[in-house]
């Protein structure tokens, strides 16, 4: 009877060749860009919430950092993206482990970026954080005027 196959070989295969599909999209949202969002899909275990929206002139992303002061946070614009970073130390006046009766708070880090649908001007960028909210905005970058002529040869 070895050779007979059992009623479930073929759901058993059906859930391996699921599997495999899952972890490859995975991998490809780790690496790649959502184009129609423009977000970054790679949470990498962040729990930070993020949104980007358009207002008028300029786009404003605004972040949830409930706990993180303006120190542990680290914003750049590169290339189109634009890349947040922030990190939480462990506070010094209570290293001691004995003292907690129930802890339940971690200093995490975390890491997001979003690629922006325009240019904007990096020197006007501004950022404010009022109550653990990060509020980021990034005005367009207004379209050159002048523009060029291109000769056909």
């Amino acid at each position: 009877m070895s050779g007979r196959s059992g009623p479930f070989d073929e759901l058993g295969e059906l859930f391996d060749r699921l599997a495999r599909q899952l972890e490859t999209a995975a991998r490809s949202w780790e690496t790649e860009v959502d184009d129609r969002s423009r977000l970054d899909l790679s949470m990498r275990g962040s729990t930070t919430s993020l949104d980007l929206t358009e207002e008028g002139e300029a786009f404003v992303v605004t972040v949830d950092v409930p706990g993180y002061e303006t120190d542990d946070l680290e914003i750049s614009l590169v290339d189109g993206t634009l890349r947040i970073r922030g990190e939480r130390t462990q506070e010094a006046d209570r290293e001691d482990e004995e003292t907690y009766i129930r802890r339940e708070r971690e200093m995490r880090s975390f890491s997001r970026q979003v690629r922006l649908p325009e240019p904007v001007d990096a020197d006007d960028v501004d950022a404010t954080l009022n109550n653990g909210v990060l509020t980021i905005s990034l005005p367009k970058l207004e379209p050159d005027g002048n523009g060029h002529t291109i000769d056909i040869e």
